[in-house]
């Protein structure tokens, strides 16, 4: 275990959050009637320009192919830069994020802007490799420049209930990162049922998450409505008990106006205000950043 015995206490206070979480007793018609209720009067007609300009304002670019380039990059970093727009009042994105490899070009190619340099770490997507492997990963995208980090757990260990394994190797990669924000990436459509997409989240979350993250973008299902009303209700519950606001992130096939436009009133109405912030909401949809371009300049004239 990461913790030894001069921090005894930390994991008594770990264990007491844990075992004061309510019990959760959603079932999917639940669920989906919840998701109904704060969503169903969504259409891209009705989403004005000032939400529009908030939800460009918590996007995470990416671009994680084997066939990425320095000039692929590059191009995404002007793409990035280029969404700012003075005369608009448009925000910038809130992030660029690449393997480890391009960090240093990330970073290089956004000084001067409040975009966020990250980086998936950890054996991203798998997560199939040793942890200390993991942990050199996110040192050297740390090295090279990233201030947020995005790792994937272990899902075979955790879906062969091996939770303390996945609860320390959150741990060990908070140590690392130390005050760089850490999102933490479920995979929830492997994790499939209610029960483990909730278990999942409480593990992140109590082992330091800065923010907990629906998926790779590699799999289908990726982002869902329902997985991403678990883990709300999981992060509301944690802040209630402890005072810790702790930031979402659904990712991965997050591409029309309406899709970003539910998850964000999924956020307002489950958490509330405060969390409209890239501070702790943000969206994975490279695809979205044009399409919210042009909807902000259809409306503006």
């Amino acid at each position: 275990m990461l913790f030894d015995e001069e921090n005894e206490q930390y994991f008594t206070i770990i264990a007491l959050i844990v075992l004061k979480f309510d019990t959760y007793s959603f079932s999917e018609s639940d669920l989906k009637n919840r998701i109904e209720s704060m969503v169903s009067v969504v259409t891209e007609k009705n989403i004005n320009v000032a939400t529009l300009k908030k939800i460009m304002g918590i996007l995470d670019l990416t671009t994680l192919e084997g066939s990425d380039t320095d000039q692929k990059v590059i191009e995404l970093c002007n793409s990035a830069l280029a969404y700012k727009n003075l005369v608009l009042d448009m925000p910038y994105v809130a992030a660029v994020c690449t393997y480890p490899a391009f960090t240093r070009i990330v970073r290089h190619q956004l000084q001067g802007s409040d975009i966020h340099t990250a980086a998936v770490a950890g054996g991203f997507p798998s997560g199939q490799i040793p942890l200390s492997i993991k942990l050199q990963e996110a040192r050297y995208a740390i090295d090279e420049g990233a201030e947020e980090i995005d790792m994937v757990i272990s899902r075979g260990r955790f879906l062969q209930g091996d939770d303390d394994y996945v609860f320390d190797e959150i741990a060990q990669m908070k140590g690392m990162c130390e005050d760089i924000c850490l999102k933490v990436i479920l995979e929830t459509g492997e994790l499939i049922t209610i029960k483990s997409i909730r278990k999942a989240s409480e593990i992140a979350i109590n082992a330091g998450a800065d923010f907990i993250k629906t998926s790779t973008g590699k799999i289908h299902p990726a982002a869902t409505e329902k997985a991403v009303l678990v883990m709300l209700d999981t992060i509301r519950e944690f802040y209630d008990k402890t005072g810790k606001m702790v930031g979402i992130k659904p990712a991965g096939g997050i591409s029309e106006l309406e899709q970003a436009m539910k998850y964000y009133l999924l956020v307002l109405n489950v958490l509330g205000e405060e969390w409209i912030t890239r501070e702790f909401f943000r969206i994975g949809a490279s695809k979205l950043a044009d399409r919210l371009l042009s909807k902000i300049l259809l409306k503006s004239v």
